[in-house]
């Protein structure tokens, strides 16, 4: 019996296995394509932040050993493989406390090279762990300390606590240092607002026993009134702060003898108008020495003291300049030659090392060099390093003591490159691969190093180098956390400078769909002053995360770093000097210049933004070349330099006094009446950096022009947005962007 078909049932078999075809096609697709980021992927205060940076080891040494640190355990790492073997935990440790529980091993150290002790602490408490007996074999308390630091030779820890200056002795004993501490008599913080790279207050010797510190009065400087309107009736907080030409504080150094529980002051004489900054103890514990400035900036002098008596032993090094002197480096003894140490100075318009030798006294003599320094010299001085190049950074010694271990951008201006400097002869010797931006630190007695670093197209790698030898093993070479998402292509290169001879360097980031035939909508993102530069030889270009965000969306991201910012010697820098924003205007503007050559650049649409600087830069140039910028957003701007502190003001503009040119011509309130562009400025509402007098006044000068800016304010925020507010700021920039230039 044959059995009968249905011809009619052939199309419908056919038309169900074309649509399961296409479906599982369309399947297929969707799983293979790449994911979106969104700002919670991308922005430091978003929930995915920590789950996309490439991985890494927090690491330390001890002794020889190198020892990683994680949340809840601590553990050796192998320098030839790096593996990882545990060596105690916080549950070995909480179990032999009874209330006090450490929360994370992430700030453990091991402070005894020959002993196997971990020092942990939390806010109330601070203790020694023994890891192999598994016993706290030390502990005090540590509730109320402020501006805390620990010295693991006496085991004495000095801190501030209602704003006196305190120590607690190895056996628990708390000293209370000081009586008059208040909120303007300030003792053991960092001082003129953390400039000539002063980051703390106290400073140890090194045998522990004398801790010199800071006292600042700053009674004399006027109240910025800063407004908590937290509270049901908003109170008045305000901060201490010295406009350019205006009073400044007064800082004193002390030295507190421990063991007598005496202070003396070193005997500098008037401390009107003077920074003192770099402290730095000789290895007898004797003496100290630092630098000090004039409040002009532009003469500064190295002086030892005795740290028994406070009396001023003699002047070293004096060093002057027609723009600015910036100490930015304490001096450092050599290990094995405790009569010489290694000071940094631009005296040759790039930061270098120079040796000085305390046996070799010389007559005094003043010689001037090419970029316009006085020096004077009273005991020899030897150029360690030189070259159009700059050392950023002395990591410490070799185990020998002879050779320096030195990051520079020496291979390129681009890139932070680690090298071992012969002391005597100045022959540097490379440690690393010779590319990429690297971080270096040292084991206790000089021999290895790990080497943390990445690369345009190296998220990041740590290697551990043998300093004799200069063999490296990689220990972590991190995946690309970004692998599976849709990301866009970032490429550097260079322009010349509005004076058509120096080269800038830019970054540009396209949509990962780029194509040359379609125009798209630009930003620059721009920073422009001094300390701080945006393109670098990291990982994507040193890209920032929101302009991943913004190719995203189809704009091109284009930063250009100008004349004015770091690493490129004294000459790059000063250019700017009495005059700020004016030839950093003129160098993104030849960015401008270039991007409107690009036939993928829509010139119609430009956009702008920046913080801080930044945020100045925004304004100036949307205000400056009103027809170029359609849309800015300029977060935290600074729109007159005599609002802003004296210290960083004075050291670039001068006072307004002595440069009323030059703050008129850089003030943004006379340009208020030439805005064209849809600009929104934000800031915090309480920013202590740049005041909110800045943006309030250039809004005010906008009104009065008929200017129509936007606003956005942050309560209770400072300069930056912290946590997840980063995250709404970020989607507000965006948006702006979206609304009006796309």
């Amino acid at each position: 019996m044959k059995m009968k078909t249905d011809k009619s049932a052939a199309p419908k078999v056919a038309l169900l296995f074309l649509l399961l075809a296409l479906t599982m096609s369309a399947t297929t697709a969707m799983a293979q394509q790449k994911k979106l980021f969104t700002l919670e992927d991308l922005n430091f205060g978003g929930n995915n932040y920590y789950n996309l940076l490439p991985k890494n080891m927090y690491l330390t040494w001890w002794g020889e050993q190198l020892m990683y640190q994680d949340a809840e355990e601590w553990g050796r790492v192998d320098v030839k493989t790096g593996t990882k073997t545990p060596l105690g935990s916080l549950d070995d440790v909480n179990a032999k406390l009874d209330k006090e529980k450490i929360v994370s091993a992430m700030n453990a150290s091991f402070p005894y090279p020959d002993k196997p002790l971990v020092l942990l602490s939390n806010s109330r408490i601070r203790l020694l762990y023994n890891w192999q007996t598994k016993t706290v074999e030390w502990q005090c308390t540590a509730a109320g300390e402020t501006e805390r630091h620990w010295n693991a030779k006496s085991k004495t820890v000095a801190f501030v606590r209602d704003n006196q200056l305190c120590v607690t002795l190895a056996d628990g004993t708390t000293r209370t240092l000081t009586t008059d501490g208040s909120r303007e008599i300030v003792y053991g913080q960092a001082v003129h607002r953390n400039e000539f790279g002063i980051m703390e207050g106290m400073f140890w010797s090194n045998d522990g026993n004398r801790l010199a510190f800071y006292r600042m009065d700053q009674s004399m400087v006027t109240d910025y009134p800063q407004v908590n309107t937290a509270e049901r009736i908003a109170e008045h907080e305000p901060d201490k702060y010295p406009m350019a030409g205006m009073t400044s504080h007064k800082v004193e150094v002390g030295v507190a003898d421990i063991a007598k529980g005496s202070i003396v002051y070193l005997q500098t004489g008037d401390n009107t108008d003077r920074y003192f900054t770099n402290i730095a103890w000789a290895p007898d514990n004797k003496t100290i020495y630092m630098f000090e400035l004039n409040r002009d900036q532009n003469d500064c002098s190295l002086v030892a003291y005795s740290a028994e008596t406070g009396e001023k032993l003699e002047t070293i090094y004096r060093e002057r300049h027609p723009k600015y002197v910036e100490p930015l480096h304490p001096i450092v003894f050599l290990p094995k030659d405790k009569s010489r140490f290694i000071m940094q100075s631009r005296r040759d318009g790039y930061n270098h090392l120079y040796i000085v030798d305390l046996k070799k006294p010389v007559k005094e003599t003043e010689t001037k060099t090419s970029t316009g320094s006085c020096c004077t010299h009273h005991y020899q001085t030897k150029q360690v390093t030189q070259g159009k190049w700059e050392v950023s950074d002395l990591v410490g010694f070799d185990s020998k003591g002879r050779n320096a271990i030195i990051l520079s951008n020496e291979h390129h201006p681009l890139q932070c490159n680690i090298f071992a400097v012969n002391t005597d002869n100045g022959k540097r010797r490379a440690l690393d691969n010779g590319k990429g931006y690297h971080q270096a630190r040292l084991s206790a007695s000089g021999t290895l190093l790990y080497d943390k670093y990445s690369e345009p197209d190296v998220p990041r790698n740590i290697e551990v180098t043998d300093i004799a030898t200069g063999k490296r093993n990689m220990i972590l070479c991190a995946d690309d956390p970004w692998k599976e998402y849709n990301v866009p292509t970032y490429s550097c290169g260079t322009i010349k400078a509005a004076d058509d001879s120096t080269e800038l360097y830019y970054r540009m980031v396209k949509p990962a769909d780029f194509t040359p035939e379609k125009k798209y909508p630009t930003i620059v993102y721009v920073y422009g002053g001094p300390h701080a530069h945006n393109v670098d030889a990291r990982w994507h270009w040193m890209s920032r995360s929101w302009e991943t965000y913004m190719a995203q969306k189809g704009y091109i991201i284009f930063i250009l770093d100008n004349r004015g910012s770091e690493n490129r010697g004294s000459e790059f820098e000063q250019v700017t000097f009495r005059r700020l924003g004016q030839e950093e205007m003129k160098d993104q503007m030849r960015g401008v210049d270039f991007l409107r050559s690009l036939p993928y650049i829509d010139s119609e649409r430009l956009g702008i933004h920046g913080w801080s600087y930044g945020g100045y830069m925004t304004i100036s140039l949307m205000t400056n070349y009103p027809d170029v910028f359609k849309v800015g957003v300029a977060g935290g701007p600074v729109i007159d330099w005599k609002w802003y502190e004296v210290m960083y003001g004075e050291r670039y503009m001068d006072t307004p006094e002595s440069n009323a040119d030059g703050y008129a011509m850089t003030s943004l309130l006379s340009k208020a009446k030439d805005l064209k562009g849809r600009l929104q400025i934000i800031i915090g509402m309480n920013d202590p950096t740049v005041v909110p007098q800045h943006a309030l006044r250039f809004i005010d000068a906008c009104t009065e022009a008929g200017t129509q800016p936007d606003f956005f304010v942050y309560p209770g925020e400072g300069h930056n947005m912290m946590g997840h507010k980063s995250v709404h700021l970020h989607e507000r920039i965006t948006q702006y962007f979206e609304d009006f230039l796309k």
